[in-house]
Parts: C-alpha cells; sequence; structure tokens
C-alpha cells in the first residue's frame, strides 16, 4: 500500500529536501505541499493524505492549529508533527490536538521515513531525544493522588491494568506476561480501552493515564510507545 504524504514547511529548501528523501521510497508518495499552516489545512482536506509531515513554526496559522483544525474535520489524517525544537510545550500541545507522531528535525532521513511508516499504520510515535524531555517533564509535574472514579469507571478491571501497565511503559509482552494472558489479549483490552476513552494511539493512552492519577511521576511513559 502506498503512504500519500502531504509535507507542510514554511521553508523551501526544507521541502527541497524532503523531497529527496522521499522520492526513492517505492511505498511512500509525496502528493503535496504547503508554505504556511492555512494552506496545510486547505490541502489536507481536498488532498486528503494519510500523513501530513507539519513544522511547528509557520507564518500565520502555525503547525499546532493546522493540527487541530485538520483533525477537528478528518481524523482519520495522520500528522508528523516536525520542529527545530524540542520544547515540552510543542509536544503537548501537538498530542493533545492529535498528532500521532513527533520528530526533531535533526533526526535523520532514514528517521523520516520510518516515522511516516509507524504513523500511516496507526501506530504512535515520538523520537528518542523529545521523549526524553516528556519523560523528564512528567517526573517534574506534582502526581494527581486518586483519579476520578466517573472517569475511569468506564474501563473494566482488565482495561485499567493494562492501561496503567502501558502508562508504566510496558510492552505488549510484558503486560502479557504480568497478567498471564496472551499478547492479541492485551492489543484487545487496549483497543478497548481506547474506543471507551476517545483516544486515538498508545502515546494518548499514556497522557490520559498522567493526567487522570492512573500514573505517577515514579513511572514514567515508555521510551518509545508500541503497539
Amino acid at each position: 500500500m502506498t503512504v500519500r504524504v502531504l509535507l507542510a514547511d514554511d521553508e523551501a529548501l526544507i521541502r527541497a529536501g524532503f523531497r529527496l528523501v522521499l522520492r526513492p521510497e517505492h511505498d511512500i508518495e509525496l502528493v503535496g505541499e504547503a508554505g504556511d499552516g492555512a494552506n496545510a489545512v486547505e490541502r489536507a482536506l481536498r488532498l486528503r493524505p494519510d500523513v501530513v509531515v507539519m513544522d511547528v513554526r509557520m507564518p500565520g496559522i502555525d503547525g499546532l492549529e493546522a493540527t487541530r483544525r485538520i483533525l477537528a474535520q478528518d481524523p482519520g489524517i495522520r500528522v508528523l508533527i516536525l520542529t527545530t525544537f524540542g520544547e515540552d510545550g510543542d509536544v503537548y500541545a501537538g498530542l493533545r490536538a492529535g498528532a500521532s507522531g513527533f520528530l526533531l528535525k535533526d533526526s535523520t532521513p532514514e528517521d523520516l521515513v520510518h516515522a511516516i511508516r509507524v504513523v500511516a499504520r496507526g501506530d504512535a510515535l515520538l523520537g528518542p531525544a523529545t521523549t526524553r524531555q516528556v519523560v523528564a517533564a512528567w517526573v517534574r509535574r506534582p502526581p494527581v493522588a486518586h483519579p476520578e472514579p466517573a472517569v475511569t469507571a468506564r474501563l473494566g478491571a482488565r482495561e485499567r491494568a493494562v492501561v496503567e501497565l502501558v502508562a508504566a511503559g510496558a510492552t505488549n509482552a510484558e503486560i502479557a506476561a504480568e497478567l498471564s494472558v496472551t499478547e492479541s489479549t492485551v492489543k484487545t483490552h487496549l483497543a478497548r480501552a481506547q474506543r471507551k476513552l476517545g483516544l486515538r494511539d498508545r502515546v494518548h493512552v499514556v497522557i490520559w493515564a498522567y493526567e487522570v492519577g492512573l500514573a505517577g511521576a515514579d513511572r514514567p511513559p515508555a521510551a518509545e510507545p508500541r503497539r
């Protein structure tokens, strides 16, 4: 299956470099480009790409607001945010806007191609450098003492256990061993929890768990969320 990509960046040289990186990839097609956030929104909704590679810092509507507007109208589009910055605020805002990945511009071309493929298949991805900053920021946050019962009551006991272990950084294999179930069962519980909570992917499960108190500062999220 070919992954259709829209590239949004206000620097022409950056866009040219991305074209050179993506052109040799037989399973990735660059279907359009945008030089600012407004054009990114218009072209994403018109072209309906599988993945939008989105710069954060752009004139007018920035990449974070463009992400919110695109996903509000077409939640099926995946957004991979690229930036020269590794600021925690950008990471949180981007993920809460619905982005499925966050990668620094100084990542390698191989990292970019891998990230596009990861988010296109429905998984979530954070670059290693960005993830370290996210983990450090969560450790600095004051813990939530008790989760709201009304919030967590939507989850069954096994679904809650899986969410807690995901937020603790466990892989599916580790969760399966901890709960004495198969990895397929873990995926089923996690998928049900995501549907009940309206969460797009594993990264957003981790964020939700921290925000409602199912995870604490002494249990940081995984280095790179996986399915």
